[in-house]
């Protein structure tokens, strides 16, 4: 899983994001919640937590986020209008989240994916209303997430969190630990 997170996570663990977001293949749920238990341990002091927003058989949907950032993002205006429009009711990280993991198991959704989402990956919300309501045709670019606002600052956005990625990979291939590659927050 460490390789998984510096992969697809390594802007959140370097506070550069909110939060990422990957599937998961395990062999065994036990031996799947106690490395999940385990990551945790080492990784919420720092300020991030890691956790599962749905459970299939041999893979999940893991979530990586910095709590202090992500309820700087559920906190904003446009953030939350979008959110109350697919039935968000909660004021908090822990219950808006709780919400997310409940349309990803109702089946309200069946055969598509709660877009609203990205608000919780922060993305810029006229990307995630643009997508949203484009069906995710028409944007303007596409790179870590298909752009229907500020082309320019978003490709600026998308070299800056590859570059990450990249220098966060190199790292933890040359030896160091997850948790020292890990940001307080």
């Amino acid at each position: 899983m460490e390789q998984n997170l510096i992969a697809y996570c390594a802007p959140t663990l370097a506070g550069l994001k909110s939060a990422n977001l990957f599937a998961h293949h395990f062999i065994s749920k036990e031996g799947f919640f106690s490395e999940l238990l385990a990551i945790n341990e080492a990784l919420n002091v720092r300020g991030v937590t890691v956790m599962t927003l749905s459970l299939h058989e041999d893979f999940a949907l893991i979530y990586v986020y910095r709590k202090s950032h992500l309820e700087k993002e559920l906190q904003r205006k446009d953030a939350r209008l979008l959110l109350e429009e697919y039935g968000y009711q909660a004021d908090d990280v822990e219950g808006c989240l709780h919400q997310l993991r409940g349309r990803l198991s109702c089946g309200c959704c069946t055969g598509c994916f709660p877009h609203e989402i990205g608000v919780f990956l922060g993305y810029p919300i006229e990307d995630v209303k643009g997508f949203i309501q484009k069906g995710g045709k028409e944007c303007k670019c596409c790179g870590l997430w298909k752009v229907y606002g500020d082309e320019e600052k978003a490709r600026a956005l998308f070299a800056k969190l590859e570059k990450c990625t990249a220098v966060y990979r190199e790292v933890f291939a040359g030896g160091r630990s997850l948790v020292q590659m890990t940001v307080c927050a």
